[in-house]
This record gives structure tokens, sequence and C-alpha cells, in this order.
């Protein structure tokens, strides 16, 4: 169907497609165009081969035609060698050409090219154009750049060349495989319809034999008479071979087993011999589940009892690889797939991109290095909590904040809360012992989202999303250290009675043996360490899984306590956003929204936890906040063209309204779901942000008198205190002398509150003035001005 364009000069014609000319002008200069014509027109016709090697060839030097030329490159003329290409074999089949292979097993010309016997195809390549430019047949010499097979482990170019094979009838089956393929369960759901489905629905007869001397030979003896009438033997055991041959057979490698022979039983003087190709390595692979055992000559129930295996693993590539060669076997021999589940993970990057990290290219870390700098346990949660688990890629570098992230996120945490733990239980001779029956709130809370967290990451392992299992540990961490146990110090420390504080010791010993246990498939050795040195048993490898029922039920109490804590964490970031600091209190903080007023029993906690004086409770949300809806203009666009001016114009003057089925209006234009988004904004004069539901708001009260800035003032200096504490390597219970020096403006602040300060550093004694001789001293700032302070042991417990 491409336009081919013939151009003559002196008698010479040349042809080329009509989109080509421009890049050949030079060449054609004095030629005149003499006719444009359709491809079709040469079909069929011959011509006179450059060479003359294969002149006599059947049916060869003829113009085909194929969908695949293009003007994209060269003149839209291509040539067609069927040993040496795919497309070239095809084409010319169908036009009854057989396949010429004039190139040896080294990659040199045979004696069928006279000229280049010898010469190895890539260094004959200037010869030849230098023996076409001599012949008077080269217009133009041009050197293309373009993606070329090479070898995987030398990079070495590689030779298409036709070789004969062994081949399994994939296509027989290949519907089988498909329907088989249905029933695995893939992470990510997109591959089995995907990636691999679609490779399978294409699947094409598998070539199983290799050139090569090592490997597994193909045992299959044909006779050395071509032309004898006996079928080619396959042999299925060594008994049959023993059998056959009449020798004992030790060695099944090459070359022992090649010397196996017996005499053709048709043919006078001819030979049974082994075929000398051996198997590619990949049918091997895709024998594992039965040949690891020995199946069928060994563990045939224990066989027949564990396949389809359970789950396997590996990466995006195997689809076209280990997970391929696995159903055509499994296919072909049970007719079932398999395995049950896989994990299909993505590819470790280069930190630009550019490569996959690999032996070949030598551009990763030692793992013993990531180990020795980074911890093992760090480098495991980084991988089994990203991406890479759920098919993506993952750009890594071993010096990458990533990983530093886990420390800070996770592992340091768990082994905060543990040493929190010990660090008091030792100190109050405390022994915990595994409970889930307090009464006490926050000990409800914590035990109730165990629970969920036994619950959540146990369906997250069934369902093989081992990324989801790392973000519902993580969020639980992130719940018991920076609420329960902060929110829980004052009990820890007995300020709630004996009761209370056994309670707290008992539930944080509970959880935290729990969180080990749960948490053990993905961080092995911290939750070892955690696990003995809280329970003194052997290790938490040997325990069972968690029983999620003996822990208490409460979905409503976790699900309120959980929005307490959004509250606080959004009002915190109000208060940083305006540069009011956590220790300066606030007179209020308002909670507006969908059933805010459940959240009744709670709202001590925000009072303290956001550092306010007064919480407010209300379900009226539209008096603090107004809805703001964006369509999303990317999807919307192309689906409304002219009318989507229509719909900006409704979200501007608020002419829409949302729908019980989660649509919203738009003038008279209907969204989806999936096609706006709504945000809540602030009303004028208020500071105020919103929940992640997007049906509540915080609002603030940012205004500091000086009787709110005084005790945020005390509040500082006991932040001062306990750090100087610290400094000074105090017990946590020692008691101490505390001499404040500071500028007159604070000292009203401190004298108010001074039973407070004394309380919260325990301090005997609060004396304003230069410290003693003999105190631990600080210099530092407080308010507006300079702080000295100093302190002194006066007692020790």
């Amino acid at each position: 169907d491409i336009d081919y364009a013939v151009y003559e000069e002196n008698g010479t014609r040349y042809v080329l497609g009509a989109g080509t000319v421009a890049k050949y002008k030079k060449e054609l200069e004095g030629a005149t165009l003499v006719d444009t014509v359709k491809g079709s027109t040469f079909v069929g016709r011959t011509y006179e081969p450059l060479f003359p090697y294969f002149a006599d060839q059947p049916n060869a030097f003829r113009v085909l035609g194929a969908d695949f030329v293009d003007t994209e490159e060269g003149t839209g003329v291509v040539h067609m060698a069927p040993g040496f290409g795919e497309d070239d074999q095809i084409i010319c089949e169908e036009n009854g050409i057989d396949v010429v292979v004039p190139v040896d097993d080294s990659g040199r010309f045979t004696e069928a090219v006279t000229d280049w016997a010898g010469v190895n195809v890539f260094d004959a390549n200037k010869p030849i154009i230098q023996h076409l430019k001599e012949q008077g047949a080269l217009v133009k010499h041009e050197t293309y750049e373009h993606n070329y097979p090479h070898c995987w482990r030398t990079d070495e170019p590689l030779i298409y060349k036709a070789l004969g094979s062994w081949y399994v009838r994939v296509t027989d089956f290949r519907d089988r495989m498909v329907a088989h393929n249905q029933k695995i369960r893939w992470i990510p759901e997109h591959i089995r319809d995907g990636q691999f489905g679609k490779w399978l629905e294409g699947a094409r007869d598998w070539s199983i034999s290799r050139n090569r001397f090592w490997g597994t030979p193909i045992p299959v003896w044909k006779s050395d008479d071509p032309e004898s009438p006996t079928p080619p033997e396959c042999y299925g055991s060594i008994a049959e071979l023993e059998e056959a041959f009449g020798v004992e057979v030790k060695d099944l490698h090459r070359p022992a087993i090649d010397e196996l022979t017996r005499p053709d039983p048709n043919v006078p003087g001819a030979t049974m011999r082994r075929v000398p190709e051996v198997l590619d390595c990949w049918f091997e692979s895709g024998s594992m589940p039965f040949a690891q055992v020995h199946y069928p000559f060994e563990n045939k129930d224990w066989f027949e009892h564990h396949f389809p295996g359970d789950f396997i693993v590996e990466y995006v590539a195997q689809t076209r690889g280990w997970f391929y060669t696995l159903m055509v076997l499994g296919t072909a021999l049970f007719d079932c797939a398999p395995f049950r589940n896989c994990i299909c993970h993505g590819i470790l990057l280069e930190p630009d991109g550019k490569r996959k990290l690999g032996k070949r290219y030598g551009n990763y870390s030692s793992p013993d290095e990531v180990f020795d700098t980074r911890g093992s346990d760090a480098l495991r949660w980084y991988m089994m909590a990203s991406p890479i688990m759920r098919g993506g890629d993952l750009r890594f570098d071993s010096s990458d904040a990533g990983l530093g992230d886990v420390t800070r996120l996770v592992l340091n945490p768990i082994w905060n809360a543990y040493y929190f733990f010990t660090l008091y239980a030792n100190i109050d001779g405390v022994r915990a012992t595994f409970r889930t029956d307090s009464d006490q709130l926050l000990d409800r809370y914590i035990l109730a989202k165990t629970r969920e967290l036994v619950e959540n990451v146990a369906t997250e392992m069934d369902d093989y999303d081992l990324a989801g299992a790392c973000a519902e540990i993580t969020a639980f961490i992130d719940a018991l250290n920076n609420w329960y146990i902060r929110r829980s110090r004052g009990r820890f420390w007995g300020e709630s009675g004996a009761e209370a504080e056994q309670s707290a010791y008992d539930t944080l010993y509970t959880v935290l043996v729990t969180v080990c246990q749960v948490t053990a498939p993905l961080l092995p050795l911290i939750t070892d360490a955690v696990y003995m040195g809280l329970t003194g048993d052997d290790s938490v490898h040997l325990t069972d899984w968690p029983d999620a029922e003996s822990f208490p039920l409460d979905h409503e109490l976790v699900a309120d306590m959980d929005r307490v804590r959004e509250a606080c964490s959004t009002a915190l970031a109000l208060r940083e956003e305006h540069g009011l600091r956590t220790r300066l209190p606030l007179a209020s903080l308002m909670i507006a929204g969908h059933d805010a007023t459940r959240l009744e029993p709670l709202k001590h906690l925000v009072q303290s936890e956001v550092n306010v004086k007064a919480v407010e409770l209300t379900e009226d949300l539209e008096a603090h906040a107004t809805f703001v809806l964006s369509p999303d203009r990317r999807k919307l666009g192309p689906k409304l063209g002219a009318a989507m001016k229509d719909v900006i114009a409704a979200t501007r003057s608020g002419a829409w309204t949302k729908n019980d089925d989660g649509t919203v209006t738009a003038g008279e234009v209907t969204l989806q779901p999936d096609e706006y988004e709504l945000k809540l904004e602030s009303k004028e004069g208020e500071t105020s942000a919103a929940l992640k539901g997007n049906d509540a708001v915080v609002v603030l009260d940012v205004d500091v008198t000086p009787e709110l800035e005084a005790e945020g003032w005390a509040r500082d200096l006991v932040r001062k205190v306990q750090q100087a504490r610290k400094e000074a390597d105090l017990n946590v219970t020692d008691r101490i002398v505390l001499a404040v020096d500071v500028h007159e403006g604070c000292r009203a602040a401190i004298e108010t509150h001074a039973a407070y300060i004394r309380e919260q550093v325990l301090a005997t004694e609060l004396v304003f003035g230069a410290p003693e001789d003999g105190m631990h001293t600080v210099e530092t700032t407080l308010g507006a001005g300079a702080l000295g302070l100093g302190l002194r042991v006066v007692t020790s417990s």
C-alpha cells in the first residue's frame, strides 16, 4: 500500500518509497521522476541477486509483500534472510522459500559463501560493503543505531540464526493455561489478566532444546541413518535406560550418557544415538514442584498432597520465565495451575532509575555493609513496606533517607516503648502479667486497637499484601507511643493510684508481647530481642499467632479515640503554623462536625494533649466551615467538552448540590464520586483546619492573654529543668533543690506556678537567685530574657 517513486538516470532506474525521497536528494541529483506506483505493482517480480551463492534457490529472489515494511528508515525496501530473523522466516515460509543458514556454530560464514568463508559475520561487514562499492551496486552507505540483542552475561552481540529444535506443543493446551490462571491470586492483581494473562493468550510452542555441552541431556535417541524408519525413542527413567541398553547407568550427564548406544533394529549398520541437545534450563525450573522430591519415583503421596504450591514469589520478568514454565508443565502434566498465590514484585533500580541493580553492573552496596550500617531489620522492612511488593519498581540507595525513616518511625519506637516499660517497671519493682481486662479508658482503647491490629495484619498477610501489613503496624506503633504511652505517663508514675498503675503496666506488657508476635515475620531480630527481654522465653518465633478474640472488641471506642488523635494532630499543626509552642496554653478548641458530640467522654484528652483550657464539641459544621467543590478537570474536560465551562461556573457560584448516592449536581451536570473533590474551607475570622474524613473541622483560639503567657513560661521552665536533670545524669526519682535566676518579667509567672513546677521536677525547694557552688548549672533563656538555673540532689531513692 506504500507509494514508491521510480527515478531514471542514464538508462538506470531507481525504486524507493516516495516518503523517503527527501533523505536521498543528493543521490538522486540528475535523475528524473518517471512514475509513482503502489508497492503491490512490484510484488511477484523477480530480481537478480547481488551475490551469486544461492541464485538457484527455488522461489527466492522475488519481491514479496509484508505489512511491517514502512518508510520511517531506509528506502521502504527490506531484504529477507529466512535463516536469520523471525519475520523473515515467516514471510519466506509463506512464499515457499526454504531456510538457508550459511553460518556455522562459531558465527563464521560456511564454504557456501566462497568469498568470506571462515570469516566472522560481524568482521565481514566492511569487506562486503567494499565489494558492493567496487561492483557499482552501492548507492549510499549509512549506519543506523538501534537496539540489538546482546548476551546478558558478557555483553557480546548475539547472532540470530535458525536452528533445529525440540518443542513442547504449548498451543495444544494454551486455553487450559488461560483458564487455570484465573484461579491464581496474583499480587498485584492486574498481573493475572495483564502481563501474565496476555502472555498466556499469545503463548507459542516452546523450544526446550539448547545446543550446549553442560545441561540436562534430552533423553531421546535417534538413528544416525536419516532414512531409518525407526522412530525416536524417549526414556523416562534409569530403569528404562538400563533395560534398553543392557548396562548399569550411573551417570546421566554428558559425556557418559552419550556413550549409551545400540544398533538400529531396522537398519543394519545404523546406530541409535542420543540427540546432541540439552534441555533449556527453564524446563528444569518449571519441573521444580515434582523434581525437587524425585516424583514419581519417590514421595508420591507427599507430592500429591502438596501440589499445587501455596505460594511463590519472584520479580515481574518471571511472567515470561519461571511463572510461565511452571504453568506450562503444570498444565501439560497435571492439568492444573502449579501455584495458588504469587507475589510478583517489582525491580530494584539505581537511584536515577536508569538500570536495575545487578551483579553484572556491580551497582549495589554489599548487603553485609547495609546490615552493618543500617541493620538487617531496617533493610527488610524497607523492602517489605515499599511499592516493590505490589509490583512497582524501587529506586534504591543504601544512603537513602527511607532506610533512616524505618529506624526513626518503626524500630526506635518499638525499642523506646520497650525501654520505657522496663525502666519504670524495674524502678517500681512491678511484675506485669498478660491480661486484657483493664477497665481504664486508655487501656481499653489500646487493647481494642491491638485486637484490630492482629485481625488486620492477619487479613493483609492472608492476602499476601506485605506492604499493607507494614502500614497497619506502623500506624499502630504511632498510636502506642505517641498517644497511649504519653497520655498514660502519670499512671506509670503512680499518680492515679496503685491499681491504675498496675493496669497500665499489665496492659503495656500485653500489647508489647502481642506487637512482637504480629511483627516478628517482618522484623525478626528486634522483635525477638524485645520478646525475650519481656518474657524470658526462648524466642518469639516459637510462639503461635496471637488470638485476636482474647482482646476486647470495641470498634466505636477505637474509632472515636482515633478521631480524637487526628483532631489533636490537626490542632497541633495549627499551633505550629501560628508559631505557638506546645507548652503555651491556649484558651479553647472546638471540634465541629458529624458526630462530634460523641467525643464528649474523651475531650479531657484533647484538652491535655493540645494544651487548651476548654474543649467544645458541636455538630454545627456549617457555622464554622464551608464545602468547596473542586471538579477533576482532567477527567471531565474530555468527557464534557464545552459543557465543562458550565460546571466551573456552577462551582464558583455555589450552584451545586451533593446527592445521597455520592454524586454531585453542578448546574445541570451530574458528577460521579471519582470526578470531583469536596474540601472544607474555614469561615473568615477563625483559625481552623479539616479532618481527613472531610466531615469535621478543628477551630483553635489563637489569642494569647498575659495569664496564658505566664503559664507557658512555667511549663517552659519545667522542660529546661528536666533537660538539666538528664544532663546531670540524675536518677528519675532523685529529689532536688532548684535555684532560678530569671528576669523580672518571668519571675511573677514562676512564683504563681511554683507548686506545679516543684511537683513536675521533683524539687523539694525552689529559690530565686544565682545558683550556689556545687549545683549543676545551666545558662539558657526564658521568655525574652536570660535564665540561669541550678540544681542539686538532696535525697535519692
